[in-house]
């Protein structure tokens, strides 16, 4: 078995594509198809049937799955307990999140953080997907969500502050003639484009139409600032743009956690460990500026 093969024949399975699997590996299509060569060479199988949809296992690729992923399982357990034995406060720590959080929110506490430890240095990645901490994909996760699945560490800290908000000369514009239900409003979706998703249903705004979309939480908050239209995030950031407030009548609400995510091996690595408690302990600062607004009982 050709072992430097096989984190190729894993992301071509997980993806079901070569160019997942390039993306996946920070490869090219040419370096992942040469591996899955490889190794259907040394087995005289073939391992995926190429078709319009992508690659699919054959009764072979479907053997062999289980016997790859247990050697994976073991080559990760076996750097994990490596680099759980590193005692210094050097060397490079993992760490992502998602791009809703990390530009203005911890952005400025991972400078700080810089500062007070010059000897550990951050492989910072940006990405709505969940990269997996137990294929050590990642060494610390931040995320925003509900609740947490999978097995690993998972530190929860406190739930945001949602509100709407928009430009002070969007509201000017627009909010005096509204319907009742915010007829003639605008959101600013998340998704692709669906003037009545199900989830307008559930703002303060029912009747409210999503005019435009993005993925991009920066763009997002950039097209509110605007005037596009209205947006729903954290409370903090009508705090630091001061052309965004929150509309007239509307109180934030609590709604997802904060989630630190990190593997229980990795939490005794020295470098993790202060990354993990620096980054804790600044966002545990932060929660009542990320609660402001919302009313206690």
């Amino acid at each position: 078995m050709d072992w430097t093969s096989l984190p190729y024949f894993l992301a071509a399975v997980r993806t079901g594509t070569l160019r997942g699997a390039a993306e996946s590996t920070g490869s090219t299509h040419a370096t992942v198809n040469r591996h899955i060569e490889v190794l259907e060479n040394s087995y005289g199988v073939r391992l995926f049937r190429r078709t319009r949809r992508g690659l699919e296992l054959t009764s072979a690729g479907r053997d062999i799955l289980p016997v790859v992923e247990e050697a994976e399982r073991k080559v990760n357990e076996a750097k994990r307990r490596v680099q759980g034995l590193d005692k210094e406060e050097t060397g490079t720590v993992r760490f992502s999140t998602t791009g809703t959080l990390v530009y203005e929110i911890v952005s400025p506490i991972l400078a700080r953080f810089a500062k007070a430890y010059p000897d550990i240095d951050l492989d910072i990645r940006v990405s709505d997907r969940f990269e997996d901490i137990n294929r050590l994909q990642t060494d610390v996760s931040l995320r925003f969500a509900h609740d947490v699945q999978d097995d690993v560490i998972a530190r929860k800290l406190y739930p945001l502050a949602l509100v709407p908000m928009a430009s002070r000369s969007y509201l000017e514009k627009h909010l005096p003639l509204a319907g009742p239900n915010g007829e003639g409003l605008s959101w600013l979706g998340w998704d692709a484009i669906d003037r009545r998703p199900d989830w307008v249903a559930d703002t303060p705004f029912p009747g409210a139409e999503v005019r435009h979309a993005t993925t991009d939480p920066i763009l997002q908050l950039s097209l509110a600032r605007q005037g596009v239209g209205i947006v729903n995030s954290s409370v903090y950031f009508t705090t630091i743009y001061p052309e965004l407030v929150p509309v007239p009548g509307v109180e934030p609400v609590l709604d997802r956690n904060l989630w630190l995510l990190f593997h229980s091996e990795l939490r005794r690595t020295i470098r993790v460990r202060r990354f993990i408690d620096f980054l804790s302990k600044e966002l545990i600062d932060l929660k009542p500026l990320l609660q402001a607004g919302v009313r206690t009982a």
